[in-house]
């Protein structure tokens, strides 16, 4: 449960910033009151009304000053400031993060030498075997 909590939140978190950054334009074309084109990723097509004589084609009389046609643009800029440069972060950041950086590379290095720390010393010296003794057996 806890890993389809994990995976469902970091999904969400993704569209997040996906969608925060992205950018789109609706365009929209109006005749008078009504909507008559609506596009998202180009330049919404006229009614041809717009060449035409707004006298002999509007039938309301507050409109024959200018055109019965209208066009309307919605922009919604995203954001281009997630993106952190080295530049503008100050010293002491800078500095935590080389030191962070090399102690967490060499971490993960293995040791060069083959020594055995306990070559010295004897092995143990079994006089007898305990197993067989106390009828202690692993199955």
């Amino acid at each position: 449960m806890k890993q389809v909590f994990h995976k469902i939140l970091s999904i969400s978190m993704a569209f997040v910033v996906m969608f925060s950054t992205m950018s789109f334009t609706v365009d929209m074309h109006y005749c008078g009151d009504n909507l008559v084109d609506f596009s998202l990723f180009s330049k919404a097509e006229g009614c041809g009304m717009e060449k035409a004589q707004p006298t002999k084609t509007c039938e309301n009389p507050k409109m024959t000053e200018k055109s019965c046609c209208t066009d309307q643009q919605i922009v919604k800029e995203g954001k281009d400031d997630l993106k952190i440069s080295f530049d503008t972060l100050s010293f002491e950041q800078q500095t935590f993060i080389a030191a962070f950086t090399y102690s967490y590379i060499n971490l993960f290095e293995g040791t060069e030498s083959e020594e055995v720390p306990f070559e010295d010393y004897p092995r143990p010296f079994v006089k007898r075997d305990v197993q067989v003794m106390y009828q202690t057996f692993l199955i």
